[in-house]
């Protein structure tokens, strides 16, 4: 399994607008064979920045993903992305928290 975790920073008068324009990519993501979760969702501290959380089945599946978001026809950009700090993860084995 991967996990795809970071962060994305907008203008904080333009979170909800980021938000609002990334709802049908974050519903065709979770269509997509492989997704097992994709959320972006505001930070409840700092409001200009949005937390990413994904998790895949494979790094093939998120491949097929990424590539493609490339080839998809993306709506013009109104929000201006200050920085983003996205990293993935490859994770060997889950259980309980606390276990």
């Amino acid at each position: 399994m991967l996990i795809v975790a970071g962060t994305i920073d907008v203008e904080p008068g333009q979170r909800d607008e980021f938000l609002a324009g990334r709802r049908e990519a974050i519903l065709a993501a979770l269509r997509e064979p492989g997704c097992i979760e994709y959320a972006f969702s505001a930070d409840a501290i700092d409001p200009g920045r949005v937390r990413i959380f994904e998790k895949w089945e494979s790094k093939e599946t998120l491949a097929a993903h990424l590539q493609g978001m490339s080839s998809r026809p993306q709506p013009a950009a109104t929000v201006t992305v200050l920085g983003r700090d996205l990293l993935q993860y490859e994770v060997s084995g889950t259980g309980p928290l606390g276990s």
